[in-house]
């Protein structure tokens, strides 16, 4: 079994992965937040710098819906060493959909088959995709798996939901079964979606048989023991308060060395903490004190408070 860490913009940036190598690991394979840029500016391009991620295995993700500026951004990351890159086929956000790009490209087949066709003729690096299933409705699945039957993607992380059900209601499991069957044989399939205990990875082997590799993102962001427990491992050694401050404290030092200011690094720290919450129980008061700190030292006050009167869940 493979176990990989989903891209979350804005969240699992270099400093959170390898503060979560380091604490936890067990991940085969880091994906960063999307690249849109040809241009690469210096946040895109701290993501994939080899100095920022050494001795963990990560592919840089793309994010766009013109063959040109995906060629120039993988000629850019093929500079760095990298064998491949993952095209953002997934994201559902209106903002990015709106311009036909994550998984609003869905909805225009045939402009994406062009697509497709001019990248992976011209790439100097291996293509992997990141999709979801369709825009609204199951039946635009069987055209969108006609597509990818023709290309010799590296992999294809399937998403089993529509781009209008965002992160909402319960994935079709039903049409990563599809895949499976169509195309296993030829093309290396990864499931994502709503893993977050070891319960929910049980129902879905009962629904498509044991998938051989599974993203996961926001279920390790609540629960960052998630892949030690998923693989039988001990949890108990790493899901520990002292080893979950830990982990906290080298995310915000990494942050605070690398940003200018106190207020990006608290933003970033807060946008975590909606996850991390989830980890313990009868947290709501602190995190609000969390969310309300304008300085580092009022937020350092919750956070230990936090820590002190809250149990792990």
């Amino acid at each position: 079994m493979k176990y990989y860490l989903a891209p979350m913009e804005g969240i699992t940036t270099y400093i959170y992965r390898n503060a979560y190598n380091h604490y936890f690991g067990g991940i085969d394979k880091y994906f960063t937040p999307f690249i849109a840029s040809k241009k690469m500016n210096r946040r895109e391009l701290n993501e994939i710098l080899p100095e920022h991620n050494e001795g963990i295995d990560v592919v840089p993700q793309i994010l766009t819906n013109r063959a040109d500026e995906f060629l120039q951004i993988t000629n850019k990351i093929a500079e760095y060493g990298y064998q491949t890159v993952n095209l953002n086929l997934g994201c559902p956000s209106g903002t990015v959909t709106a311009r036909k790009r994550g998984s609003g490209f869905l909805s225009v087949p045939d402009e994406l088959d062009n697509f497709l066709y001019e990248i992976f003729d011209k790439s100097p690096l291996k293509i992997s995709i990141k999709t979801r299933i369709g825009i609204a409705s199951i039946e635009e699945w069987e055209r969108i798996l006609e597509i990818y039957k023709k290309y010799p993607m590296e992999e294809l992380i399937i998403h089993p939901r529509f781009q209008k059900e965002l992160y909402k209601f319960t994935p079709h499991k039903e049409a990563y079964l599809t895949a499976v069957n169509e195309l296993g044989e030829t093309i290396p399939l990864c499931y994502n979606g709503d893993i977050t205990s070891q319960e929910s990875y049980d129902q879905l082997k009962n629904a498509v048989g044991e998938p051989g590799c599974i993203m996961i993102g926001r279920g390790i962001l609540r629960n960052p023991a998630l892949i030690s427990e998923l693989r039988k491992a001990d949890p108990q050694t790493l899901f520990t308060k002292e080893n979950l401050k830990a982990f906290h404290d080298e995310i915000f030092d990494g942050y605070a060395a690398s940003m200018a200011g106190e207020t990006p690094t608290l933003f970033k720290m807060k946008d975590l903490w909606t996850y991390l919450s989830e980890s313990f129980s009868e947290s709501d008061k602190h995190l609000k004190k969390i969310r309300k700190a304008g300085s580092y030292s009022e937020y350092k006050i919750a956070v230990n408070n936090l820590f002190r009167e809250c149990e792990l869940k």
